[in-house]
């Protein structure tokens, strides 16, 4: 009976409804106790992991039968893609389950930091009436920028061309020609990655995290937005500078931001001091993509991946 180790959160039905029949070990606090998740990791067949438990050295040599990771998301810097392929080892992300979801959160936090309005419970229930100060922005006519333009940019794109948006993208290895720049709903601005900056009135990310990326919106790009521009960090961390992002959020040079990941997760008090009395900011614990309904379907299209592999093969 093949033995399948679950080391972070996912849903429970799903692994009830396929992975029925396998040795399961379902402890989703395991990613936060090394030693463990190493014994249980002895004569495992399988892991599935979400983005904290990191795929690589130590793990995996204290995983000698692995034969499948399936990860409950679509970004694979926690895993060591490299050595899992030396060994064998197949990788399975759960490519297009969470699209709508990150699509939803970068639609919904660009909208919430234009309008500027939602903060105002506590003054408004003080008899305040704080008009005035509240006057904030539509998303109408908005430009907004996917720097990258996979299936997830793809699915903001086709929201906020609802929302009568423009849209403009920048990715390199998507040729001109791509039908990707067509799309059904309207044509979308191709652009490099200087002008794309310096023009969007809401800079959404949709890379990896790679040498290439690291650091690429710092300080100087930052300074390249539009005055009043919202930046919005869905990706992965360490794409952004963040130290960068709060300076200019304290300067009002930017109008806006909402990050979703951090260059350290989780993100603890000492890393977050950089944050501490910022304005117009939304800060999540990397759950742009973890919706109830995206849940199930991770869940589901994981485990089906994983039981397909240590089945039929």
């Amino acid at each position: 009976m093949p033995k399948v180790v679950i080391s972070e959160f996912m849903d429970e039905a799903a692994i009830a409804a396929e992975l029925q029949g396998f040795d399961t070990l379902y402890d989703p606090g395991l990613v936060d106790r090394p030693d463990a998740l190493a014994a249980a990791l002895k004569g495992a067949d399988a892991l599935i992991v979400r983005n904290r438990t990191q795929v690589r050295g130590a793990l995996l040599e204290a995983a000698p039968d692995l034969k499948v990771v399936g990860r409950l998301g679509v970004g694979l810097d926690n895993i060591d893609v490299a050595a899992c392929k030396d060994r064998g080892i197949a990788v399975y992300p759960a490519t297009g389950a969470n699209d709508g979801a990150v699509a939803e959160y970068v639609i919904g936090t660009a909208m919430l930091l234009l309008r500027g309005a939602y903060g105002a419970t506590a003054e408004v229930a003080a008899g305040t009436w704080p008009r005035n100060a509240l006057m904030g922005r539509e998303i109408a006519g908005k430009r907004l920028g996917l720097v990258g333009f996979g299936a997830i940019a793809r699915e903001t794109a086709r929201r906020a061309a609802a929302l009568d948006m423009m849209v403009s993208a920048h990715d390199p290895f998507l040729g001109a020609d791509d039908p990707a720049w067509t799309p059904p709903y309207g044509g979308i601005a191709r652009r490099d990655l200087d002008a794309l900056i310096a023009e969007s009135d809401v800079l959404s990310l949709h890379v990896p995290l790679t040498e290439g990326t690291r650091g690429l919106i710092g300080a100087e790009a930052i300074a390249r937005m539009p005055k009043g521009a919202v930046l919005i960090n869905a990706a992965r961390g360490g794409v952004v500078d963040e130290a960068a992002v709060a300076a200019a959020l304290r300067s009002g040079h930017l109008g806006g931001a909402a990050l979703d990941v951090f260059d350290r997760e989780p993100l603890d008090a000492a890393a977050g001091a950089v944050f501490a009395g910022v304005p117009n900011l939304v800060l999540t614990p990397h759950i742009a993509g973890v919706t109830q309904e995206s849940n199930v379907r991770v869940s589901a299209v994981t485990a089906r991946a994983v039981r397909r592999h240590l089945t039929e093969r």
